[in-house]
């Protein structure tokens, strides 16, 4: 069990160098060279370059913050605070984000900014405003925006409350009448838009169409489980009375948007008839595997949080059609073909449709990674074991003792994260060579859970530590002894 207070100085170290030579005004890509003499992100590159997509700014911001809950160290709360202004200076005048942001003025003016309209500047005039909820993009922004804001320390911080107030208001604007989102939005939807449930469609193209996809309602890379997720902390927080009808809302959606039997899962996104259709090359028409887990999440929570047992409904019919479409090798395939329930992959280069596993692009997960049957075991024994088990989970520890158990779980992770913190307090992608943001965030991550662990695990934790450095001391004096014996160094 490694000292509190060496996890500490790893943790401010590592703070430190991010801060100081990574950050540009407070924003963060994903990679740098070690020299910092550029910056990375999805699809651009350059000096000037923020991500909002995780792990980007948001990512880094909410690092910072938790960091300062368990340390209440000034350093971490300044970060943050920087991560923020950050955000808020290139929040667009829907009220979210796009996937990056850059700084030199040239490129920015490209967009439409909430700036721009505090200004009288209301009019995009062709300029891009349309907020993504892709990846994650603007729920992480807003989440840890939300977080922030609602730290003590931030009580009397109008700017980030009002940004905050912005955003969640664009958001909710944009929730269509079925209770869907899509993809992309820069305003209220079409109120005519029909409510009904999804239904399988006559016939779909077998060839992409090549069309625009951001106006469908859309699960993809399961962005309304996040948007959920967002919606009941908003709400727990007491940001917005209209966060939990819209999370009931959406979870409407999801019961409608779930087709029917004998394939009763989620397809990734639906046109405004609520039927499958195209996105992007590579993602047909067609019932997705990992995006019906993230739905029956979706709904898990909702029940949580309202109790409402129609939120559960799905649950049993969706984990059979799961299970019987486990393929024989033990995988799941992404996608299901509409109608036959065989896997549908598409061919390298050429991208045309297959139902065999070979050749595949490598750019994209058309089979599922990580052993599924073991989150569907997982999810249907939270189920069973009853809304009070479900929420104390999501809690998490509580005792002296479930902190201490918590630490010596993690142990592993911060001795690994304490041993690739070089000297000048970084952590190095070894396949890329660059500073990396992922690192930068799992690993704070997994320190500021030891230190909050160790606190809150009182006498418990303290004696794991004792009794660790005594368990070393004995194994450095063997060692010793051994050597002295035999003359030869023994290895430490």
């Amino acid at each position: 069990m490694p000292p509190p207070a060496l996890v500490r100085e790893a943790m401010k170290r590592a703070a430190t160098f991010f801060r100081r030579e990574v950050s540009f005004a407070g924003g963060y890509a994903w990679e740098w060279p070690t020299d910092v003499s550029n910056a990375f992100g999805e699809d651009h590159e350059g000096v000037t370059l923020i991500m909002m997509q995780p792990p980007g700014t948001p990512s880094v911001g909410q690092a910072n913050l938790s960091a300062w809950r368990a340390t209440q160290d000034p350093l971490y709360l300044q970060a943050a605070r920087e991560a923020a202004q950050a955000l808020l200076w290139c929040q667009l005048s829907s009220g979210g984000w796009d996937s990056d942001f850059e700084f030199d003025p040239r490129k920015a003016r490209r967009y439409h900014f909430r700036r721009d309209v505090l200004a009288g500047d209301t009019d995009p005039a062709g300029r891009r405003a349309k907020s993504s909820l892709d990846d994650g993009k603007t729920e992480s922004a807003l989440g840890f925006l939300l977080e922030l804001a609602h730290d003590p320390a931030s009580q009397e911080d109008a700017p980030l409350r009002e940004a905050l107030r912005f955003g969640f208001e664009g958001l909710l604007a944009a929730q269509a009448p079925n209770g869907g989102w899509p993809q992309r939005f820069a305003g209220p939807p079409d109120p005519a838009a029909p409510v009904g449930p999804a239904r399988l469609p006559v016939e779909w193209p077998r060839v992409w169409p090549s069309m625009t996809y951001d106006e469908n309602y859309t699960l993809n890379d399961n962005n309304l489980l996040e948007v959920m997720r967002l919606l009941l902390k908003a709400h727990a927080l007491g940001q917005d009375p209209d966060c939990l009808p819209a999370a009931r809302k959406l979870g409407d959606f999801l019961l409608l948007a779930r087709l029917p039997e004998p394939q009763p899962g989620w397809a990734q996104q639906y046109n405004r008839n609520m039927e499958p259709v195209w996105a992007r090359k590579f993602e047909p028409p067609a019932l997705s595997s990992i995006e019906s887990y993230g739905a029956l999440l979706a709904l898990a929570d909702l029940w949580a949080a309202t109790g409402e047992e129609k939120y559960l409904a799905p649950v049993k019919p969706t984990l059979a059609w799961l299970r019987r479409s486990r393929l024989p090798d033990g995988s799941w395939a992404r996608f299901y073909e509409l109608g036959t329930n065989r896997p549908l992959y598409c061919k390298q280069d050429t991208y045309e449709l297959t139902h065999e596993d070979t050749h595949l692009p490598t750019h994209y997960g058309f089979k599922i990674e990580g052993d599924l049957s073991a989150k569907l075991d997982d999810l249907e024994a939270r189920l069973a074991a009853g809304r009070e088990t479900w929420q104390a989970k999501e809690l998490g520890p509580v005792t002296p003792a479930q902190w201490a158990k918590r630490a010596r779980d993690k142990r592993s992770k911060v001795r690994e994260a304490l041993t690739t913190l070089d000297g000048k307090g970084r952590w190095i992608d070894p396949k890329s060579g660059r500073l990396s943001a992922r690192l930068f965030v799992q690993n704070m991550a997994v320190l500021t859970l030891y230190v909050e662990a160790g606190a809150k695990g009182g006498e418990i934790f303290t004696k794991m530590v004792l009794d660790a450095e005594a368990k070393l001391a004995r194994e450095e004096k063997t060692r010793q002894d051994k050597e002295a014996k035999t003359g030869t160094p023994a290895k430490p």
